[in-house]
């Protein structure tokens, strides 16, 4: 108990330090959390979430992930294109993942309690080999 007392700072110090580097980890996929690819082809292979793609029509026509739905970030208030089971898991992403982080959240607020954005969005998906798609 002395050495507790004696040295409080330094425990204080290491129990702070722990915890930021904890953090990361037990805050994947929560608000403001990000997934990667592997968590995303997890999400969608085990648990049937739905890709969604938010960025405008010309990007994803320019390539998208394969089997991704197109719903611009600029049409999410009254898309048509997404699940309207609100706890289906969603994973969002964008050319770089910016966007699909604003699209989550609005989405939260409309009543989607599973959302996910991906980090690093087409970029990562393309970067981790998956499949992409082109329109015509």
């Amino acid at each position: 108990m002395q050495f507790i007392v004696d040295n409080w700072i330094l425990i204080f110090a290491a129990l702070t330090s722990g915890g930021m580097l904890l953090w990361p980890m037990l805050n994947k996929g929560g608000p403001g959390g990000k997934l990667s690819t592997a968590e995303a082809v997890r999400l969608i292979n085990h648990e049937k979430a739905v890709l969604i793609d938010v960025c405008e029509p010309g990007e994803f026509a320019a390539g998208h992930a394969a089997g991704a739905r197109n719903v611009p970030i600029s049409a999410l208030d009254n898309a048509k294109g997404l699940p309207t089971n609100k706890a289906l898991p969603l994973v969002l992403m964008c050319a770089t993942g910016a966007r699909s982080s604003r699209a989550a959240a609005q989405l939260r607020k409309a009543g989607y309690s599973n959302v996910h954005p991906l980090a690093g969005g087409n970029a990562a998906w393309r970067e981790a080999s998956l499949p992409i798609e082109k329109s015509a």
